[in-house]
């Protein structure tokens, strides 16, 4: 097992920034897989009794309607929405924007993303007038002892969402019970049995857009006149990091473009949930 690189601590004096004492930062956890992952075995008896709750008086609810039944009363002050800015994400921000705006949105700049990510992600800012959106990127010690050459997505991409993903968006959601996704059955095969509110890393997830496809997906953006991702009119349908994301051809599925060829088809966030049925 490799010595974990000491992480300096800062304090400041007279206005100035000094170096103290190192502190160790341990290394990273393992990355997770989403067939390996039971998520019932991380949730007490009290959270899958509150889910069976939830389920029961929220379960019936979509779209704008869960979004404010999670933000104004049953989370309320306590849920935030994780965002890629990606192909069709402007749906659910619009949505969200109109129930209330000031929801934070958890965007995460793993340093490997699309310029025109970037810039979609500003527009969406001014244009629907979201409030409180928190750009991570992952810690530069992790950064620096696991990718220092910046090409482990080629070498081991679990590994490279795991510090670029997953650790920053869980120490993000840290003050949260809840999360809000853009997650839809039709985008892969381990999605098709997503529950509209489901447990994962200690705190519920609600998919307030569940059932959509591409079709309705479509007819929304088109009658709110809502902006495109730039890349989508180039073929690339679902967009995540640079490196690890293609066009996509005509007759493939929807998200071949992301990790083509590998055994992959999730980063970790939303590895496996409690009720997905896998």
């Amino acid at each position: 097992m490799s010595t974990p690189e000491p992480a300096p601590s800062i304090e400041a004096e007279e206005g100035a920034v000094t170096l103290v004492r190192p502190r160790l930062r341990p290394p990273p956890p393992p990355p997770p897989r989403i067939f390996d992952r039971d998520e019932t075995r991380f949730a007490d008896a009290a959270m899958l009794e509150e889910l069976t709750s939830l389920r029961g008086q929220y379960g019936h609810l979509r779209d704008e309607a869960l979004i404010e039944a999670m933000s104004h009363h049953a989370f309320a002050g306590r849920v935030a929405a994780v965002s890629s800015f990606g192909a069709e994400s402007v749906v659910l921000l619009h949505m969200m924007a109109k129930v209330d705006p000031t929801i934070p949105v958890i965007f995460l700049n793993t340093g490997k993303l699309f310029g025109e990510t970037l810039r979609y992600r500003d527009r969406l800012q001014d244009q629907l007038g979201l409030t409180d959106i928190r750009s991570l990127r992952p810690h530069p010690l992790d950064e620096r002892r696991d990718d220092p050459d910046g090409d482990l997505w080629s070498r081991d991409p679990d590994k490279c969402c795991n510090f670029r993903k997953v650790l920053p968006l869980n120490a993000a959601m840290a003050p949260f019970r809840a999360e809000l996704t853009g997650r839809k059955r039709f985008q892969t095969a381990t999605r098709q049995k997503m529950q509209v509110i489901e447990i994962a890393a200690g705190r519920f997830k609600i998919n307030p857009l569940t059932d959509w496809d591409m079709d309705a997906l479509d007819a929304y953006m088109e009658r709110h006149r809502l902006p495109r991702h730039p890349l989508v009119a180039d073929g690339f349908l679902s967009i995540g990091c640079m490196p690890c994301t293609q066009r996509v051809k005509p007759g493939e599925g929807y998200r071949s473009g992301r990790w083509a060829g590998l055994d992959k088809d999730e980063c970790g966030i939303h590895d496996n949930v409690a009720g997905d049925g896998i």
